[in-house]
């Protein structure tokens, strides 16, 4: 489709509030917030409809890795390599509450009740990796249970986690290229799987929670019913994808991606040429892209209502891009088109 990416049509607001490389970016469930953390440790909250900067999230003493906003954008919650998962006030900036970790904290997930959240900490010295479940109405700061990730062969790491619908399951990534479903309550593995060859860097899921979507280092993307985990379609592209996302109003998937960090400067990568890809969600082609950034996407996000997307990269940009209305009102093509279709 000619329309996404051509110059001087979908401009994007460049927001810049972070100086080091962005790691997330994520909108709450109203889709008016846009909340970016990065590894300069102090979280932004931007203002989805024109891109102002409401205020920072300041306190952490290390590299933001991931974030999350519960339902009634009341609070947000940050993991961090400080090894300490902090409570803040949407409203006010304020640290409510601190929770801290033996390791590193990888990824942070709110359930659906907003009482229990869920967060993954990468192995430290003689501790292993570990997914705690916190309750954030107990007195206590620490977790109200602990499942353990035991060392194998070679040492794995979660990279992110998630509740599946109505808090039934955690789904879990690891850097093996494994989801792992655990049970809350119980604490065992019920399904574990190999998704893909390389590290999953991110899986996310749509918002009712019937399909998610992993985006991995060996260059593919792929989609999952979220009930039976069957795999359900691949979308290939020649370099590693570190994020992607499943549109809500259209079937379209977003891929972010490029080499790595450190490869980059080796590459003849042209100026600006680190695309966000648009792919159809169902016939897994690849129909348009939006360049513009100096370094590989690290993070999308879609905002809910479908109007507009974001992402970060490693230059510690974060562009929100309002879709045109040529995107808004483009059809997907339906391959029986052309076979006479009566009114009645």
């Amino acid at each position: 489709h000619p329309v996404v990416g051509r110059r001087g049509i979908m401009r994007p607001y460049l927001l810049q509030g972070h100086e080091r490389p962005i790691t997330v970016v994520k909108y709450n469930y109203d889709g008016d917030l846009l909340f970016s953390a990065s590894k300069d440790q102090v979280p932004s909250v931007w203002r989805s409809e024109n891109g102002e900067r409401l205020g920072t999230f300041d306190g952490h003493k290390g590299t933001i890795w991931d974030l999350d906003c519960d339902r009634f954008s009341k609070h947000l919650l940050t993991a961090s390599a400080d090894a300490t998962c902090k409570m803040w006030s949407c409203e006010t900036g304020e640290c409510l509450k601190n929770f801290p970790h033996r390791g590193p904290v990888r990824g942070v997930a709110w359930a659906e009740d907003n009482r229990r959240f869920a967060t993954i900490s990468d192995p430290f010295v003689d501790h292993n990796a570990k997914i705690s479940i916190f309750d954030i109405q107990s007195d206590s700061v620490e977790p109200i249970k602990e499942i353990d990730i035991p060392k194998e062969i070679k040492r794995t790491n979660a990279t992110n986690i998630t509740w599946t619908y109505l808090n039934e399951h955690l789904l879990v990534s690891m850097d093996n290229g494994y989801i792992r479903l655990y049970d809350p309550e119980t604490g065992r593995i019920v399904n574990e799987f190999m998704a893909h060859e390389k590290k999953i860097n991110r899986l996310q899921f749509n918002l009712d929670k019937t399909l998610f979507i992993t985006s991995s280092a060996d260059f593919t993307s792929k989609l999952y019913d979220a009930v039976n985990l069957k795999h359900l379609k691949t979308y290939k592209t020649d370099r590693p994808v570190n994020d992607a996302v499943i549109s809500e109003q259209k079937d379209h998937i977003l891929l972010g991606g490029g080499q790595e960090a450190m490869s980059v400067t080796t590459t003849s990568g042209k100026v600006g040429k680190f695309e966000t890809r648009f792919f159809h969600l169902v016939y897994e082609e690849e129909f348009g892209c939006v360049k513009g950034h100096f370094g590989p996407i690290n993070a999308i996000a879609i905002n809910p209502n479908g109007m507009n997307y974001a992402s970060g990269a490693e230059d510690g940009y974060v562009r929100l891009h309002h879709f045109d209305k040529s995107y808004l009102d483009m059809k997907d093509p339906v391959p029986e088109a052309d076979e006479p279709v009566d009114d009645e």
